[in-house]
């Protein structure tokens, strides 16, 4: 049995870390597999999501007529298909991504932070969002957030036959807080 013992539990259930890794790829499919797990678990004994947010020091948000659509710096040939926003604006977004992704091994958080900012005064408003450098994040860290109150109530409700798949989740994302 798993206990937790967090004083931020009891006022106001989640708990938000800064994790640093050191192989991205990793990290992610690692981060995949826990989201996994827990939705699925969420699904079955009706909790709330245990792992409430992931902000990687790469992730970029962008306001389409849709609503807000979240990707990782050099996903933007795959995502902009799905924005909904006229051709010329998703032509000074390529161009500005491309230009960011040309950078890719030397890029810093503050460089794509500035970035951002120049594409948004070039677009004439506030349609791309940069948090890892407001969050403090650095190349190789993200941001995360837990809900504790959905994670201790999945341990005293999931029964055997889950049981691996939730302690296995839980082990992943404790081995990186």
């Amino acid at each position: 049995m798993i206990k937790f013992k967090w004083k931020l539990m009891h006022m106001t259930g989640t708990i938000s870390k800064i994790i640093s890794f050191r192989d991205e790829e990793l990290f992610i499919d690692e981060m995949d597999s826990v989201l996994q797990a827990f939705t699925y678990l969420a699904g079955r004994y009706g909790s709330g999501n245990v792992v409430e947010g992931i902000v990687l020091w790469d992730s970029i948000a962008i306001r389409d007529e849709e609503g807000v659509k979240v990707f990782r710096l050099g996903e933007f040939p795959y995502v902009e298909g799905t924005l909904n926003l006229d051709l010329e604006t998703l032509r000074v977004m390529e161009r500005y991504f491309d230009e960011m992704e040309s950078k890719w091994d030397e890029l810093t958080v503050e460089e794509i932070n500035y970035f951002v900012e120049m594409l948004n005064e070039t677009l004439g408003r506030e349609m791309v969002f940069y948090d890892a450098y407001a969050l403090g994040l650095n190349r190789g860290q993200a941001y995360i957030i837990i809900n504790l109150r959905a994670l201790q109530y999945l341990e005293h409700v999931v029964d055997a036959e889950d049981r691996e798949i939730f302690e296995d989740a839980v082990a992943v994302l404790m081995g990186y807080i």
